[in-house]
Formats: structure tokens, C-alpha cells, sequence
């Protein structure tokens, strides 16, 4: 069975930290990815080549990796700051990753193009996963060869807007109908009912991540609610 068909109907979980966070530190990231395993999850996205390692020598599913800055800037709307180029994605091959994700959004990359990414992922036989915002996105990287388009970037650029209450389902049920590619659905997903919601629109897996593994996110959810 090939990853893609592995993580047809499965939730994959967001396993990440950024450096300023106590689960950062390597053991306690480890012992992240452990739990939401033994939880069931179908597949695991982490950021850096540390934490690919640490999933391929330790779990035997699909792993989707990515790397991140260690501190967003504050115009991260505007910029590409997930894989923004090839020496990133080199880094993920030779961690083991099993799936890249890049920025497919129309901004500028590092020094390469959003083809280059896709050619160099391909050459070493991974999958190329492209976190977009818009349908535009998700057909332009189509078309350049994506095998995996993911809403992962919907409310956080200049070109999609703000952020949606939820998930954006418009989003995900415009790239299925529009795509004939695999679709994830990523972000603002809070509830079981809204993975069930995706899955009946059509989406192959969904990914989760804050729900999941930010306790502080977590936390100031329920501080807020009351």
C-alpha cells in the first residue's frame, strides 16, 4: 500500500512546538508523537529534520514533514516561512520524511519556484504536499505536480483573508470539486463532528494539530470560554 492510500479516511496529527515552548525539547516531542500514536492517529506531521528522524526510527506510519523559523516574524502573513526553499527540502528528504510540505501560495519563495520544490521532492520519491490558501493555489500547484493539496494556509495570507470561523469548508469543497487530487483538510479543527463534516465533503484525510498537542492553546480555549 502505498502513503497516500494509507492516509485515505485517517486523521493525521500536528506533533510540533516552537523552540521558546517546554515540549520542544527533544524527549518531551517524542513522548508527544507516542501518545497521539497509542491514541490512533493514521499519521504524524512534525516540523525539522530532528523530528522526522525521531518518527521514522520510532513509528511505522506516514510522516509529513516541514520546517518552520524559530520565531514567526511579525508580517508572517505576507511571507512563505513553511519549506520556503530547496535547501529546506533537502533537509526533510534526508531526514526520511515521507511526505514534504511546502507553501504552495503564490508569494515568493527562496530563491526558487514553487516547480523546483516539486521536481527536487519528486527526484528522491517523495510526496509533494502543497499548503495552500485559495482554489487558485491548490490548481496552480496541481498543475505543476502537488500529489497532496492541504487548506493549511486558508485565513493566514493576504490573499485568502481572514480566518474562518472553523474549518474552511468552502475551501475544501471547492478543491474537491475542482481537483483531482487527494485534499486535506487542516486548521481551526476543534471537534469531532468537523472531521466527520470533512470527510463528507470529500476531504482524504484531515490533519489536526492544536486540539490535539498545544496545551497552551488548549488551556487559554477553555479560560476564555468561561
Amino acid at each position: 500500500m502505498g502513503i497516500i492510500e494509507e492516509l485515505k479516511g485517517k486523521v493525521v496529527v500536528s506533533s510540533q512546538a516552537m523552540p521558546d515552548e517546554p515540549l520542544y525539547k527533544e524527549d518531551c516531542m517524542l513522548a508527544m508523537m507516542a501518545s497521539v500514536v497509542n491514541g490512533g492517529a493514521g499519521g504524524l506531521r512534525v516540523a525539522g529534520a530532528r523530528d522526522v528522524r525521531n518518527a521514522k526510527k520510532h513509528f511505522n506510519i506516514p510522516v509529513i514533514g516541514l520546517t518552520k523559523p524559530e520565531k514567526l516574524p511579525e508580517n508572517w502573513k505576507e511571507i512563505v516561512y513553511i519549506t520556503p526553499g530547496l535547501k529546506e527540502v533537502q533537509a526533510l528528504i534526508d531526514a526520511g520524511a515521507d511526505v514534504i510540505a511546502f507553501d504552495g501560495t503564490s508569494r515568493e519563495h527562496d530563491n526558487c519556484t514553487l516547480e523546483e520544490i516539486i521536481k527536487l521532492i519528486h527526484k528522491f520519491d517523495r510526496l509533494a504536499m502543497a499548503d495552500i490558501s485559495t482554489v487558485e493555489e491548490g490548481i496552480n500547484c496541481a498543475k505543476l505536480g502537488a500529489d497532496i493539496i492541504s487548506t493549511t494556509l486558508a485565513g493566514y495570507t493576504l490573499e485568502s483573508g481572514d480566518p474562518t470561523e472553523g474549518p474552511d469548508y468552502k475551501l475544501l469543497e471547492g478543491l474537491v470539486k475542482t481537483i483531482d487530487k487527494p485534499i486535506i483538510l487542516e486548521g481551526r479543527i476543534w471537534e469531532p463532528k468537523e472531521v466527520k463534516k470533512a470527510f463528507e465533503i470529500g476531504a482524504h484525510c484531515v490533519v489536526i494539530g492544536s486540539a490535539i498537542t498545544r496545551p497552551q492553546l488548549i488551556t487559554k480555549r477553555f479560560i476564555e470560554g468561561v
